[in-house]
C-alpha cells in the first residue's frame, strides 16, 4: 500500500502545470507537491502517476516517494484564491502526493549530462508507458542533491483515455524523436532489453494494487493489467 497521510494545510500552487497541483503540508509533518482529484484531468491522472511511479521505483528509477494524500475541504477556508478553494473543494477524499524535492533546481540537459546506462532506462521507461512528457519543452526531471529525478507521469498510459480504442494501439511504436535524455541514451541496446525482461505479469499486478479503489471503475483494474501486460510481451514494437 502507498502511504496514506492526511492534508493539514495548502501551502502554495504551482503554476508550471495545467493541473494546478499545489505544494501540502500533512498531519505526518512531511510537505508534498499533490496533484488533486478535481483537477481537469480527473482521477485518470492519478491513476497514471501512481502505476508509472512506482513501476519506475521497482525498475530502479528514482521517483520520489508517492502517498495518497486525504483532503477535507474545509482547508480551502484559508485559501484567499479562489481558483485554489474551488479546486480543493472539488478534491475531497483521495489525492496523489510527491514528496516536495526542497532546493530542486529544473534539468538542463546542456547542464546535466546523464550516465548512458541511466539516460537509456528512462528512455525505455518512457516508452513502455508511452510518456508523452518528456521532452526537452518539458523535462519533467529534477536534479536533487546532484542526482536525477523523474516526476510528473501523469500524462503517461494514455490509451485509457479511450478505451474501446486501447486494443488497437497496445503494440504502438514510441515516438522518442523530442526526449529531452535522447542524446545520452546511447546504451539502448542493452539496457532497454534488460528493463523490459523485468516487466512481468506479477510486477505489473503489484503495482496496480497499489491504485486506490475509488479513482478506478469497475473493471479498469483488470483492464489496465490487460493491455500493459500484452505490450510487455512484445518489446520489440515499442522499444526506440
Amino acid at each position: 500500500m502507498l502511504r496514506e497521510v492526511t492534508a493539514l494545510r495548502y501551502v502554495t500552487p504551482l503554476r508550471e502545470g495545467g493541473s494546478l497541483p499545489g505544494v501540502v503540508e500533512a498531519d505526518d509533518l512531511g510537505t508534498y507537491v499533490v496533484k488533486f482529484r478535481g483537477a481537469g484531468q480527473g482521477p485518470k491522472a492519478l491513476v497514471a502517476e501512481v502505476i508509472s511511479g512506482e513501476l519506475a521505483r521497482r525498475l530502479g528509477l528514482p521517483v520520489p516517494d508517492l502517498a495518497v494524500v486525504h483532503l477535507d475541504p474545509i482547508v480551502a477556508r484559508a485559501e484567499p484564491d479562489e481558483e485554489v478553494q474551488e479546486l480543493i473543494k472539488a478534491s475531497a477524499g483521495a489525492n496523489l502526493g510527491m514528496d516536495f524535492l526542497p532546493g530542486s533546481l529544473g534539468y538542463d540537459p546542456n547542464a546535466h549530462p546523464v550516465d548512458p546506462a541511466l539516460a537509456s532506462r528512462v528512455v525505455a521507461f518512457d516508452a513502455f508507458v508511452e510518456n508523452v512528457d518528456r521532452s526537452w519543452r518539458n523535462p519533467n526531471l529534477l536534479i536533487w542533491h546532484n542526482a536525477l529525478w523523474m516526476i510528473d507521469h501523469g500524462a503517461t498510459l494514455y490509451f485509457h483515455h479511450n478505451w474501446p480504442r486501447a486494443e488497437s494501439v497496445v503494440h504502438r511504436a514510441y515516438r522518442w524523436d523530442d526526449h529531452v535524455l535522447k542524446p545520452y541514451a546511447t546504451a539502448l541496446a542493452t539496457e532497454g532489453p534488460a528493463l523490459a525482461e523485468r516487466l512481468t505479469p506479477a510486477l505489473l499486478s503489484e503495482v496496480l494494487d497499489l491504485v486506490p479503489d475509488e479513482w478506478l471503475d469497475d473493471g479498469d483494474r483488470d483492464a489496465y493489467w490487460s493491455h500493459l501486460s500484452r505490450r510487455a510481451e512484445q518489446p520489440e514494437a515499442w522499444l526506440p
